[in-house]
């Protein structure tokens, strides 16, 4: 039972990392309320059930499974009594349009041979590559992954060991450093892509990706990502926390230079001793804390930023089964870094495109009716500020082009299969999501967008106002925003005891 004379908390956004914030702040015996806007927990880790089938809005590849479970273990809890995580092999299967595949897995033996398809000269490269990969991953995740960076100074304290790595120079440059073969540059840095950064622009700091993956597997969570939401809402309300769906938040009330409650569009208003939000980082400042200065000025600020792509996904079902096509497929285009250039810079939708494919039915029956399979086909595209488009005009047209792609290189009658579709379009970001420029990732993941420079996990001016999530350190992916929430929860919990 929680205090009644208990510090009280509340957080904007049922996401992954307002709800990993959630159970950290309970678990310490705050009495924390998640207020969410849409009709489900989730934030980006949405679903929608039609005839039979289930797809997740996303995310889908399930990472470093230790950081889920902790939220667990904090109260002598086991997270696998209430969700089931099965590993995922291969992790990947890349396939180029020469019909070239690489398995993609920590299995070294195996990897080496799909190394050794492409040019057997890379396999010590890639060993170096590793050697690489686990030196970041110890500095930048390892070590500060779940660190607030609240001033410069701390920022200073960290360059030393991130220039060593030289942090400068993109994932793609230093891959590139250590391996021949163009297809293996684009296999070990087409990451990046799944956090929302450029692999020719960002920081070579994440290549700690591959030692996260090779260390801790890729999983899927059994029932969908959806169900991982769930199971972390029946551990929170578990704990005595407690959950309002339906009901977006309006504003964050403030006095003087503290947050004092939170007003939902029911008229619901509470107050609290702490705010924090797990909603898009701008829409937090500009638009819930617009009756404050400070909210005006932070918006403004963070407009001027460089935000990540939006995405284009195409859900569908079809009949049959497909156990050829494994779980996870990155089907890449005829270019790889004009394609990048179009999405992060030009601004254009291009003629081709490089498709990440989810196929979750493959492992887990569950989610499509018997003898049929669910999918989702994902494109990176521009963000709304940079691509001016109508997409109710031009998103049949490009679902028509990917399905077409995916028929042309997997499944060929898959018109005559589809059983249901529908697509999911960057304005639908803006939409559900309130997400700056519909961008799916929030600020682009670039040295000068990192750590001292992202959002910081406490806000400078409104002490007890604090963010969590894919706009704050260290930035999207399950495991980024699981780590920013509990830097988070570690100021939160010291400034509430005070």
């Amino acid at each position: 039972m929680i205090d009644p004379q208990a510090k009280r908390a509340c957080i904007i956004g049922a996401g992954f990392g307002g709800l990993a914030l959630a159970i950290r702040l309970q678990s310490a015996g705050i009495a924390t309320t998640v207020v969410e806007a849409r009709d489900k927990p989730g934030g980006r880790a949405y679903y929608w059930q039609r005839d039979g089938f289930t797809f997740d809005a996303g995310p889908t590849v399930v990472t470093d499974p230790a950081c889920l479970q902790e939220l667990w273990a904090i109260t002598g809890h086991d997270m696998a009594r209430d969700i089931e995580l099965m590993p995922v092999m291969p992790f990947y299967r890349l396939n180029w349009p020469d019909g070239v595949n690489f398995d993609y897995s920590n299995d070294d033996a195996q990897l080496k041979r799909e190394i050794a398809k492409l040019d057997p000269g890379d396999i010590d490269g890639y060993e170096r590559f590793l050697e690489y990969s686990a030196g970041v991953f110890q500095e930048g995740y390892v070590k500060l992954g779940s660190v607030p960076f609240l001033d410069f100074a701390s920022m200073i304290k960290a360059a030393p060991a991130l220039m060593k790595h030289q942090a400068w120079r993109s994932v793609y440059s230093v891959v590139s450093s250590y391996v021949k073969s163009e297809k293996l540059r684009e296999a070990l840095s087409f990451h990046t892509l799944l956090v929302g950064g450029n692999p020719m622009t960002t920081s070579s700091i994440y290549a700690l990706i591959h030692k996260l993956e090779k260390d801790g597997g890729v999983w899927w969570a059994r029932g969908g990502t959806n169900r991982l939401i769930a199971a972390m809402v029946r551990h929170f309300e578990r704990l005595g926390g407690v959950v309002r769906l339906g009901d977006p938040v309006t504003a964050i009330g403030t006095m003087g230079d503290r947050a004092s409650d939170v007003t939902c569009a029911s008229g619901w208003n509470e107050s609290f001793d702490a705010v924090a939000s797990n909603g898009d980082i701008v829409h937090s400042y500009r638009d819930l804390l617009s009756g404050n200065q400070r909210g005006q000025r932070e918006g403004r600020k963070l407009m001027k930023k460089r935000f990540s792509p939006s995405l284009f996904v195409v859900h569908f079902g079809v009949e049959g089964t497909w156990p050829g096509i494994p779980h996870h497929m990155i089907l890449f285009g005829p270019r790889y870094k004009g394609l990048l250039d179009d999405i992060y810079t030009h601004g254009v939708l291009p003629e081709d495109f490089s498709i990440y494919l989810h196929h979750p039915s493959v492992s887990d029956p569950s989610m499509a009716p018997p003898g049929m399979s669910t999918f989702y086909a994902l494109v990176p595209v521009a963000h709304m500020g940079k691509l001016a488009i109508d997409w109710s005009v031009v998103g049949p047209q490009l679902e028509k082009r990917i399905l077409d792609e995916v028929g042309r290189r997997l499944i060929p009658d898959i018109h005559n299969r589809i059983v249901t579709k529908f697509h999911y379009a960057p304005p639908d970001f803006a939409t559900d999501l309130n997400a700056h420029l519909g961008s799916a990732f929030s600020l682009e993941p670039m040295l000068t967008q990192s750590a001292f420079f992202r959002g910081h996990n406490r806000d400078d001016v409104i002490r007890n106002f604090y963010l969590v999530g894919a706009g704050t350190h260290p930035g999207a992916g399950i495991p980024g925003v699981v780590g920013s929430a509990k830097a988070t929860a570690g100021l939160m919990l010291e400034d509430l005891a005070g």
